[in-house]
């Protein structure tokens, strides 16, 4: 690593200049080609799975993307059969129909041919380019009269529209609504969805980033110590976000995976490089020049950002084990934004470090450094005062931490995973009324219809369908019923079933497991008919089914991977054993406040993040990844500072307190940046990624907090020296590594002069003062190399 930081140092301008040039091919290159994003979750072997593969294969018209244009009348306006409503909308619905990219629109106010060389002459035939409806209202208009709805169909999939093309229909049929008073027009859909995209590009992140410069000027008092961490991180998720799009193209890549990685890149990033940018300075003040410590720097906190890097990068891999293509695009994003952020931290942030030279201190410092010399370590102050109050009151301190975690986690036994739609948008966005407009006047099951396929063979097999068509409307929970279209040349049969409930409803998640095992076999038995059940909350049911019976195989991976990396780093049992409780602690308090505001609702209103819904199915796999590998992170900071104090003195007690004081005040610095971008990213618009900041926030707030800060240090001191056995055998066994590399005589220096700082103004440490031991290979007189006599009291 020092090898490295060197090389680095001494070539900086081609280090910087590599990295630039890249960011800047990745970013060509991926702009050229464009993104190729899929937010495909289907599993292959679901009912719904086979719906959608039988609708393309057979009924291919019937497979494309269509939004809704919903409108309504209060009771001053009529109903939508006044004559002032229906000269108005179906003269915006000609218009629509009209416009570029449009295939073709179906009213309920009959045959209504469009104006425009798209549509004229057309008589209104049914999916006609340009046409309306056929005449009557098939079941369009509400049974009060009040609300009314048309469907457009575009001529390519939402994913590739452009949102001029979808703004140009909204704004067409909003116009209509300015001449006649009490009539509202709204529209959803994955096309209409285009259009809510709020905020200027990249605010969220804008946002974040502004926070961590501010916490990192505080905590260096230095403008160009505070950017090195924020230019390192920036061009290391650059490069990510625009390699990630380049992957669409080679494999399934979520269109949230970007920004998603975005999150966690900057957030680790900032952080990763606030550690190794700490610990250069705190060498500086000690009198060593900027090539030596930036190299002691990479050489000690480089290797412990390598170790949580890796563990970061193995957590999200983890998903690779439950073989969903859906996710493996997602872990291979992120991950790849971690490594690439650990990159540029080990050879980026050092080349930065040689560039700014000593103004990685404020002047104050440089002025004090130049006046006084080198600075002996001083007390830690607050952190030294809050570690000793660990250390006399674990018990009562432990238990509060572990109460309030509890607490926190209760809601996480009511976790409901499910459907997320748009009605769970903002109030104020026109998918969000479009969708409430529908539910009033057709019912909550009216937006997300079941679709029923039925693959067939002879009239036998045509009959039961038909038949089946029938006794669905007698089962519970089933409001409407279509009748079976035969289409597909007379081998294939669909059947549209509307719940009584809304398609977030778990009751609608039990009607369709009613139709698949009591229902449908039913119909089957006897013939060669087979019937599928696909739709919205049919296929989110699959997709959480297939997760959730593989979530415990894909949580003891993590779990066991970051309990092998700590064991051979700190050579114990109980460490890694402890950091698997505190991980899944952190990973079930925050599932608690992720399903306190997303599910239940407390404030998701107030914070601009739509009505109460189910938690996505996908969300617990990667958050789980995610938190793990971030858990491990603070685990490795604390303890790695822990362990060193416990090699030299072989005493708990002082071990605990030393790490707790050393560490914690950039511990709790990293924790506020993260917190700031992830919470930032609330205001990106996008619900499932507002989860995902406000999940991982939370967890952070509370690892850093309560966990690292609290609950850890307090078990670690009454287990004792329990925390650091390991049987005989296995420590035969183990190879050895080291997160961070041995000290030299600068750094034993700093650190007696801590161990005779850290107690001052708080009397001596209870218990026998201990012998320093000297590790395999070491000296005897190892603890005063370098002609440093250390205190041998810690």
């Amino acid at each position: 690593m020092a090898a490295l930081a060197r090389w680095c140092l001494r070539r900086r301008a081609i280090v910087i200049v590599l990295w630039l040039a890249a960011f800047a091919g990745v970013a060509a290159a991926a702009a050229v080609t464009g993104s190729a994003y899929s937010n495909d979750y289907d599993i292959p072997g679901t009912d719904s799975s086979k719906v959608s593969a039988l609708m393309e294969r057979r009924l291919p018209d019937r497979a494309g993307d269509s939004d809704t244009i919903v409108w309504h009348t209060v009771d001053g306006a009529g109903t939508v059969r006044a004559p002032g409503v229906e000269r108005r909308m179906t003269a915006a619905l000609r218009q629509v129909a009209d416009l570029p990219g449009v295939a073709s629109v179906t009213g309920p106010y009959g045959a209504v041919s469009a104006t425009g060389p798209n549509g004229a002459g057309d008589t209104g035939r049914l999916g006609g380019s340009g046409g309306l409806g056929e005449a009557g209202d098939n079941g369009r208009i509400s049974a009060d009269g009040h609300t009314a709805y048309a469907t457009i169909v575009f001529r390519e999939p939402a994913a590739d529209l452009g949102e001029a093309e979808v703004r140009r229909v909204l704004d067409t049929v909003r116009s209509a609504a300015s001449g006649v008073k009490g009539l509202q027009v709204e529209m959803g859909g994955a096309g209409a969805g285009l259009t809510e995209r709020t905020g200027p590009a990249h605010l969220s992140e804008a946002i974040g980033v502004g926070v961590a410069a501010v916490v990192l000027f505080l905590a260096f008092g230095s403008l160009a110590a505070t950017l090195l961490p924020i230019a390192t991180a920036l061009i290391g998720v650059g490069t990510a976000y625009a390699a990630i799009g380049l992957l669409g193209h080679a494999m399934t890549i979520a269109d949230f995976a970007p920004m998603l990685g975005m999150l966690i890149g900057l957030g680790v990033g900032i952080d990763y490089a606030l550690f190794i940018v700490t610990r250069h300075r705190k060498g500086l003040r000690r009198g060593l020049s900027v090539e030596q410590a930036a190299q002691r720097a990479v050489a000690t906190s480089g290797r412990a950002v390598v170790f949580a890097g890796a563990t970061v990068c193995l957590a999200l891999l983890g998903m690779l084990v439950l073989r969903l293509s859906f996710l493996n695009g997602v872990a291979v994003a992120a991950a790849l934004t971690v490594a690439l952020t650990v990159a540029a931290s080990l050879t980026l942030l050092p080349a930065l470090l040689g560039l700014i030279g000593m103004r990685a201190l404020s002047r104050r410092e440089r002025g004090r450094l130049a006046e006084r010399g080198p600075e002996a370590a001083a007390s830690q102050g607050l952190c030294a005062r809050w570690a000793l109050y660990v250390e006399r009151r674990p018990k009562l301190l432990g238990a509060v931490a572990a109460a309030l975690i509890a607490v926190l986690a209760l809601p996480t036994f009511s976790l409901h995973l499910g459907t997320s739609d748009q009605g769970n948008g903002s109030s104020a966005s026109t998918t969000r009324r479009a969708y409430d407009l529908l539910a009033e006047g057709f019912g909550p099951g009216f937006n997300g219809p079941l679709t029923l396929m039925g693959s067939m063979d002879g009239a036998d097999d045509r009959m039961a369908f038909t038949q089946l068509s029938e006794t669905l409307r007698t089962i519970h929970g089933v409001a409407s019923v279509s009748a079976a279209d035969l289409g597909g040349g007379g081998d294939t049969g669909v059947i549209t079933v509307v719940p009584t409930t809304a398609p977030q409803s778990r009751d609608t998640s039990d009607l369709v497991g009613r139709l698949r095992a009591e229902v449908l076999p039913r119909a089957e038995e006897g013939s060669s008919l087979r019937v599928y059940v696909g739709g919205l909350t049919a296929g989110y049911d699959d997709f959480a089914a297939v997760i959730v019976s593989k979530l415990p195989l894909f949580v003891g991976v993590v779990v066991a991977l970051g309990c092998v990396l700590l064991l051979l780093a700190f050579r114990s049992i109980g460490i890694p054993i402890k950091a698997a409780v505190m991980n899944v602690a952190a990973v079930a308090s925050s599932f608690g406040v992720v399903v306190a505001i997303f599910q239940w609702g407390w404030g998701s209103e107030l914070l601009g993040l739509g009505r109460a819904g189910p938690i996505e199915p996908f969300l617990p796999v990667i958050m789980v990844s995610v938190l793990f590998g971030l858990s491990m992170d603070y685990q490795v900071f604390l303890v790695s500072r822990m362990y060193e104090k416990w090699r030299r003195t072989r005493d708990n007690r002082t071990a605990v307190r030393v790490g707790l004081a050393e560490t914690s005040r950039v511990i709790n610095s990293a924790a506020v940046i993260m917190i700031a971008v992830f919470s930032a990213f609330v205001l990106s618009g996008d619900r499932t990624i507002a989860m995902f900041g406000i999940g991982l926030a939370a967890a952070v707030a509370l690892d850093a907090f309560v966990l690292r800060t609290l609950l850890v240090p307090a078990l670690m001191h009454l287990l004792g020296g329990a925390n650091w056995w390991l049987p005989g055998w296995l420590e035969r066994l183990l190879p050895r590594i080291s997160i961070e590399a041995e000290g030299d005589g600068a750094d034993d220096a700093e650190g007696g002069a801590e161990d005779g700082a850290e107690g001052d103004g708080q009397g001596p440490p209870s218990g026998p003062v201990p012998v320093p031991v000297p590790l395999p290979g070491q000296p005897a007189n190892g603890a005063a190399r370098a002609g440093t006599a250390r205190s041998p009291v810690p």
